[in-house]
Parts: C-alpha cells; sequence; structure tokens
C-alpha cells in the first residue's frame, strides 16, 4: 500500500471540505476510503460509496435507487431555474420522463447517425489541426478539445454556426453549479445562464416548429415531433432536455479528449504502443475512460430500507458513490492506477449504468476516436510546455488549460 493511502484517514472525509490535494489526484481518498469505509457514513446521514459492486447494484436497480432529484437539489438551488433545469433533464429523471425521452434521444443517435457524421467531423477537425500548424504554440483544452463537441452537439441540434460560440459558457456555468458549496455568485450566475439559454431556445424551437419538414432528422426535430402513447414533451421539458443534451455531451466529451492527450503525452511507453499499434485507439479510450472518468460522482435515493454491509439505510436517504473510485477498483482491475491502453476494460462505469447508460456514448467515442489520433499523428514531435491546470470540481474531472507546442 503506497505510503500516502496509508496515512490518509477518511473518518472526517466530507465533499464540502475537500484537501487541496483532492482536487489534482482524488484517487488515494478513494482507496483509503475503499479500504477503510468502502460505505461512508457523513455526518448528515447520506452515504458514500466507492466499490465497484456497491455502483453496479445501484445502477441496476432504478426503483429502489431513484434518481429523482426534487428532494436533494430543493435546498441546494431553492425555487429558481437551476432547480427547474436539474430536476427536470433526463439524467436526473425517473420513467416514465425517462423512458421516453431516452427513447426520443437514443433514435436520433442511432448508427446511421454515426456513420453520417464522421465525414463532417473528420473535416472539421483537419481544419483545427492547420491552425493549430499555424500557431505552433497553442492550449489543447480552448485551442481544441473543447472545441469539437461543440461543433458536433451543435449540428446534431442543427444550432445556427453564428450561435454557438455561447454555449460553451452557458454549459460550464449551469454544470458547475452541481459542485458542492458554492458561493452564492456562482448559482446566480448559473441562473442567469439557464434563463439565457431558456430564451435563446423559446425562439429556436418557434422557428423550428414553424419549419419542420420530413427531411430534418437532428434531435431538437425528433423531440418536437416526439409521441408515444399520446405523451408529449411540454415546451418547458423540451428546452431542458436541449440544454442537458448540450451540457453533457459538451463537458464529458471534451474531459475525455483533453485527458487522452495528456495521459498519452505523459506516458511516453503508452503512447508509444499506440503509434505502433494505432489499432489500439478504441482500447485506449476505453482505458482512458476507465483512468480519468470525466464524470466522477453520482447521486441517488433510497425508495425503501436497504443494506450494505452492516449498514442498514433508510427511506430517502442521498448515496453519493464515485464512479472515479470503482473504475479504479483492484477487486475489478489488477493495477489499477496504472494506464494500460491493451486493457479495455469494457465494465468500466465512465458512462453510468443501468437505464442511465449515457445515450450519447458512442457520439463521444467517435469523437475521441478521430480527435486523438488525428492531434498525435498530425504533431508526431507535440510536446507539453507548461503546467497543466486542473479544474478543481469534485462531481466533473478535466483540465482548464493543457499548453503544448507542435514541436
Amino acid at each position: 500500500m503506497p505510503d500516502k493511502i496509508r496515512n490518509i484517514s477518511v473518518a472526517d472525509f466530507s465533499l464540502t471540505n475537500l484537501p487541496d490535494d483532492y482536487y489534482e489526484d482524488p484517487y488515494p481518498y478513494y482507496h483509503a476510503l475503499r479500504e477503510q469505509s468502502p460505505v461512508h457514513r457523513f455526518a448528515d446521514g447520506s452515504y458514500f460509496f466507492t466499490r465497484h459492486a456497491d455502483l453496479f447494484r445501484i445502477y441496476r436497480d432504478p426503483k429502489l435507487f431513484s434518481s429523482d432529484k426534487k428532494k436533494m437539489f430543493r435546498p441546494l438551488f431553492g425555487d429558481t431555474l437551476l432547480y427547474e433545469h436539474h430536476t427536470t433533464s433526463l439524467v436526473f429523471s425517473d420513467p416514465p420522463l425517462h423512458t421516453h425521452v431516452r427513447k426520443a434521444i437514443g433514435d436520433a443517435l442511432s448508427q446511421k447517425t454515426l456513420i453520417a457524421m464522421e465525414p463532417g467531423l473528420r473535416e472539421f477537425t483537419a481544419g483545427l489541426l492547420d491552425r493549430l500548424e499555424d500557431k505552433g504554440e497553442f492550449d489543447v483544452m480552448s485551442d481544441y478539445a473543447s472545441l469539437i463537441p461543440v461543433e458536433v452537439i451543435g449540428n446534431l441540434l442543427r444550432l445556427p454556426r453564428e450561435d454557438r460560440g455561447m454555449l460553451q459558457r452557458w454549459a460550464n456555468a449551469i454544470l458547475g453549479a452541481l459542485e458542492f458549496d458554492l458561493p452564492r455568485e456562482k448559482l446566480d450566475y448559473g441562473n442567469r445562464c439557464v434563463k439565457e439559454f431558456l430564451d435563446y431556445l423559446a425562439d429556436l424551437v418557434e422557428d423550428r416548429r414553424k419549419n419542420l419538414s420530413d427531411d430534418h432528422d437532428d434531435i431538437l426535430s425528433r423531440l418536437i415531433k416526439w409521441e408515444s402513447d399520446g405523451f408529449v414533451l411540454s415546451d418547458k421539458q423540451l428546452y431542458h432536455q436541449c440544454i442537458f443534451i448540450l451540457n453533457a455531451g459538451h463537458e464529458t466529451t471534451t474531459n475525455l479528449i483533453g485527458h487522452s492527450i495528456y495521459c498519452l503525452l505523459t506516458h511516453p511507453d503508452q503512447l508509444q504502443l499506440l503509434k505502433e499499434k494505432p489499432g489500439l485507439i478504441n482500447s485506449a479510450i476505453e482505458e482512458i475512460l476507465r483512468y480519468e472518468a470525466p464524470v466522477q460522482l453520482g447521486n441517488r435515493a433510497t425508495t425503501e430500507t436497504v443494506q450494505f454491509d452492516d449498514a442498514r439505510i433508510p427511506t430517502g436517504t442521498t448515496l453519493t458513490f464515485s464512479i472515479g473510485a470503482a473504475n479504479r477498483d483492484p477487486a475489478v482491475y489488477p493495477e489499477p492506477d496504472r494506464l494500460d491502453i491493451t486493457r479495455y476494460p469494457r465494465n468500466h462505469m465512465a458512462f453510468a449504468g443501468g437505464i442511465h447508460t449515457c445515450a450519447g456514448l458512442n457520439v463521444a467515442r467517435l469523437e475521441a476516436r478521430i480527435a486523438v489520433p488525428a492531434l498525435l499523428n498530425r504533431f508526431p514531435a507535440l510536446t507539453l510546455t507548461g503546467k497543466p491546470v486542473r479544474d478543481k470540481r469534485a462531481r466533473f474531472r478535466g483540465l482548464l488549460s493543457l499548453p503544448a507546442a507542435t514541436h
């Protein structure tokens, strides 16, 4: 056991008072929790889980472990637009709303759609690389990784290209509001961004309704036309699903691409292996998803009394679970802290699980499979030129900045 893990006491571990080094490297804390207190009770009566088997159980029983966040988010957000959004979106809802929206979105992200989007994605990526070649020095996150998902989601929703610049700002603020113990000014800013996004979507949806045609198969058009057993989305539900699609597709994929580049550049043996065997790219992306999951934490609420080990957990209890910890559980992954692009960890939980498995997982995989080798192949002498800046968030794990040079 490494000394750092051995010296960590988790008795006072709290998500609202995390040590500074947690944000840089949370994994020693996850390992210590798994060994000392895998079913960890917080002072407020909620629980924190770090074992792969426990997360698997939670994901597989959506009736016993509810995703509905109305009770959980009311004290955090009050009667605000952030509360309205985060209790209406797909990821924080239970059936039947979840079932209907998931099917509508899933149909729009078929294999046929992925095949159709690939040429345009490769062309867009090549254009970004041309600009980076002219610059010589650039930031992997702001100049490359963050631009690709905005392009993809913008195309999937068929958003006007001139409107896409503001999407990243909205997404960061709205998702950032899910962090723990935020100051009032960040919550106020998040609410302003929801308002701006809703106003934008109201005009966009009105225009789209007037111009619907059978030729338009984008996600927004599908959601507008969606009907199943008499169920149709209200305008409010429609708007919030669009916000969710943008936020989820942008945040996670940006961090997946950024982590992939960072991990490979800081593990030269793995980078060399990928260069020698480019067919390992699928396995490499899955391993990096395991190794640095873009979404680190999830939540559920119990709908009945449940038992985990010696803990009898009552109805209505909030459960927080660590995807990042489960993905490094040594009971499932030998040498879990070692990056190994030949591993192909098919049972990792970076895309959640059960009925809440990420609807856009194959879109994210496609973006990473194209973006990562494209950058590394165009610039075989790519090097990091400065210290990366990590985003200090517990729920989402990513880099704010990754300075690099093409030579």
